[in-house]
């Protein structure tokens, strides 16, 4: 392991992160997040979501620096009285999951039909960039919403892991479409360079030349694209869940935190919709930094 991560700081995209204080501040932003979401049972100071352990009593205090305010809850407590903290902690764990597992099923379908459109070419590339032609043509979130509505319509009574699935599917079937046209337009230029052409003249099958050579070679801003998707994954899931389609009320993540404490906003109990806020603004920019230097550091012009 030791030798693996000095061999990657040694190389150009490693040099690139050590002489980047942006980068390397966004990625410990990115961890710390990861690893309290990862970790909430045991760094988060209470559970928010054990109703035995909630009192009402203590619903809408303030942060702990304010007068009325207390070290046992430091960033206060919602109208539930549940700690906030522990709620962020928990939140930003259901909304990194959502938005991971979405970028990566999109990543599989857009990269599998791009690959297939680039490589093949004649009716199925015309077929699959008219599909995604029309996918573009409606708004990424309009489409999220009518897919998440039709599913709690089927399942109304739905387990929360059924709800989880169709929120991910929901994101999922908005954000292929990067991908697709973005290796698709890789392997238009791949495919006729002397590599393929060799492969092809010794006998080696489409399937196999499109998994072993074309592919490694067309995912590097597949990558990068990715890497930004999540943080719009995220926003998204957040976006439906302060709509009321998102994640169940009984797993909220940091949208629906948001929404609950937009009603006391206006009251004076302004801690419970802005450290969600924040949470989420957090989150969202440290992983689009590093989107940004990811894209540079591949980049071979700018090397």
């Amino acid at each position: 392991m030791k030798k693996v991560l000095a061999r990657w700081l040694d190389s150009d995209v490693g040099h690139s992160f050590r002489t980047s204080p942006v980068a390397i501040i966004a990625a410990a932003i990115a961890f710390v997040c990861v690893f309290c979401s990862v970790f909430a049972g045991w760094v988060s100071p209470h559970n928010p979501f054990d109703l035995a352990a909630l009192e009402l009593g203590d619903a809408r205090l303030p942060p702990a620096w304010e007068a009325e305010g207390t070290t046992k809850y430091l960033l206060g407590t919602d109208d539930q009285g549940r700690d906030i903290l522990s709620a962020l902690i928990y939140g930003a764990r259901i909304s990194l999951v959502v938005g991971l597992v979405s970028v990566v099923l999109s990543v599989l379908v857009g990269v599998m039909l791009g690959l297939l459109a680039g490589f093949w070419g004649g009716w199925l590339d015309a077929f699959l960039m008219r599909v995604c032609d029309v996918m573009l043509s409606f708004p990424p979130i309009l489409v999220a919403l009518l897919i998440a509505g039709v599913g709690r319509a089927l399942f109304p009574n739905a387990h929360d892991t059924v709800a989880f699935g169709v929120l991910i599917l929901s994101i999922s079937l908005t954000g292929w479409v990067q991908y697709a046209r973005t290796v698709r337009g890789s392997t238009l230029v791949e495919r006729n360079k002397e590599y393929v052409q060799a492969a092809r003249v010794t006998g080696v099958s489409p399937l196999r030349i499109m998994r072993r050579h074309v592919l490694p070679n067309v995912l590097g801003p597949v990558l990068v694209l990715a890497t930004i998707q999540v943080a719009t994954a995220i926003i998204t899931e957040a976006t439906l869940s302060f709509l009321g389609v998102g994640v169940p009320p009984t797993s909220p993540s940091l949208g629906t935190l948001i929404r609950v404490g937009n009603d006391y906003l206006f009251s004076g109990e302004w801690w419970i919709t802005v450290f969600p806020g924040l949470m989420l603004i957090l989150i969202a920019l440290s992983v689009n930094l590093l989107g940004d230097w990811l894209r540079d550091a591949l980049n071979p012009r700018l090397r």
